[in-house]
């Protein structure tokens, strides 16, 4: 049992976690047009659906952090396991676009807090000595990026071979029955003992939200948010009414988790010799180039996995650095609470990032502006990052 509760027991598991849970989120895009052609839906009711799931998730995420800060991450991380699996159950059921939205909106939405990275890193930044910690994100990061893109492969073959209904009720199940894998990530005790003395929660938020850099990184992360929604959510139809095949776009999915893998696990590594903000400005540049590239040059399928590989290759490696910037400046003890404060801003960038893309589509009949938008977000969010003061604040134990 002992073995159990080691750290790398904990990062594989929580890296696991992390898989399912965001790799069935990075998959939501191949189920846009076989349900809304099935319930004759428009895009925008399917794009509004997981629009409320990104808002849902980021409101939800600091109140997730701060249960995770007092009583551990575990009882979080099984619950949100049950709860995304009946959120994925009801989905497929959905008959109407509210039934629709409550389902893949609001429970997946409230799921995700508590499965995703916001959870999983806080408690492994408890777990792991300061030492090993970007070793720890980082890895955590690439095994969730493996099962991100064992999701790709494995929910095309189901819906190819059972249907987009079965494929998702077999999906809720699998997700529901990860919940045993939450119990590695014990830090209950680091949570105890952060409520003994010193600052208080209260304090602590007081203190970041009076932090210009907090703020800064906020907004920044908005970019992160309108950027991968948009992509994940509408790249695959955004190819198909371009004339490429169903199967390019799956291809382009499984590419993007693919580079993630290894882009999100370099990324926690050069937060160990690198000063985190300055990586993720150079992150955000990287991306504005590359979209505007692949908006404006000549369409091909060569040119689609050139795109899918820089963009996974900078996918999820903002977090590791975000979380790390955090921990840098303020400490451990309410990583959870922070961090998911910070995630607000990546997750209202979410919800305009998928949901304007089904709007935009809608009135216009092209993605054309959404490109455009997501390149000079990019270009901002690369800005705002450069200022940041990252100096540890002296009051608590540098991270």
């Amino acid at each position: 049992m002992d073995k159990l509760k080691s750290p790398l027991a904990a990062i594989v598991c929580g890296g696991i976690i992390m898989g399912l849970a965001l790799g069935m989120r990075h998959v939501q895009g191949l189920f846009m047009l076989p349900m809304t052609s099935a319930r004759g839906w428009g895009r925008e009711e399917f794009a509004l659906a997981i629009a409320l799931q990104n808002l849902v998730w980021g409101i939800a995420q600091p109140f997730t952090g701060m249960m995770a800060d007092r009583w551990g991450s575990r009882r979080v991380l099984a619950g949100a396991c049950l709860l995304y699996g009946a959120g994925l159950y009801l989905m497929a059921h959905a008959a109407t676009g509210v039934e629709l939205a409550l389902a893949g909106g609001l429970l997946i939405g409230l799921a995700l807090s508590g499965t995703a990275f916001g959870t999983v890193y806080g408690a492994l930044s408890r777990i792991v000595p300061p030492s090993r910690r970007s070793w720890a994100l980082g890895l955590a990061g690439a095994v969730g990026g493996v099962g991100q893109f064992a999701m790709v492969p494995a929910t095309q073959g189901l819906i190819s071979a059972l249907g987009w209904l079965v494929a998702l009720v077999l999906i809720a199940f699998v997700l529901a029955f990860a919940a045993p894998l939450a119990y590695p990530l014990d830090d209950s005790a680091a949570a105890r003992n952060g409520q003994q003395g010193g600052q208080s929660m209260r304090q602590a938020i007081a203190e970041a939200l009076s932090h210009r850099g907090f703020w800064l990184l906020n907004l920044g992360f908005f970019a992160c948010g309108f950027q991968l929604a948009f992509i994940a959510g509408h790249l695959p139809a955004y190819l198909t009414d371009k004339g490429l095949s169903a199967n390019t776009g799956v291809a382009a999915l499984a590419i993007v988790a693919l580079a993630n893998v290894g882009g999100i696990y370099v990324c926690g590594e050069l937060g160990n010799v690198y000063r985190r903000k300055h990586l993720l400005a150079y992150l955000y540049l990287v991306r504005s180039a590359a979209m505007l590239l692949f908006a404006t040059l000549p369409l091909s399928v060569g040119g689609v996995y050139v795109f899918a590989f820089v963009m996974g290759a900078t996918w999820l490696g903002t977090v590791p650095l975000t979380n790390g910037l955090v921990s840098q400046v303020f400490g451990v003890r309410y990583i959870s609470t922070l961090f998911g404060l910070v995630f607000v801003g990546h997750q209202l960038g979410g919800f305009l990032g998928v949901w304007l893309g089904g709007r935009v589509f809608d009135a216009t009949g092209s993605y054309y502006i959404m490109w455009l938008a997501s390149v000079v977000i990019g270009l901002i969010a690369a800005a705002l990052h450069w200022p940041i003061d990252d100096r540890a604040i002296a009051r608590v134990q540098p991270a």
